[in-house]
């Protein structure tokens, strides 16, 4: 699991709307969600196989956020 200042990376998806659809599971219940991509917020697609959307957590919700969206 990769971790970048406090937060770890808990899954990577190949498209917003997955990435987004885990986000809003998470924080319906209560886990604060930040979602890290580089591709032009969605403008420029075909980055994202290079640079997968990023799904992140703090350290102490790795567990449930796992748990509530699978590994």
């Amino acid at each position: 699991m990769e971790e970048e200042n406090g937060l770890f990376v808990i899954r990577t998806f190949a498209n917003d709307l997955d990435a987004r659809l885990a986000e809003a599971v998470l924080e319906a219940n209560g886990i604060e969600a930040i979602i890290v991509g580089d591709n032009a917020y969605g403008m420029l697609p075909n980055f994202n196989p290079l640079h997968p959307i990023r799904l992140m957590v703090q350290e102490s919700d790795v567990p449930t956020a796992l748990s509530l969206i699978g590994e």
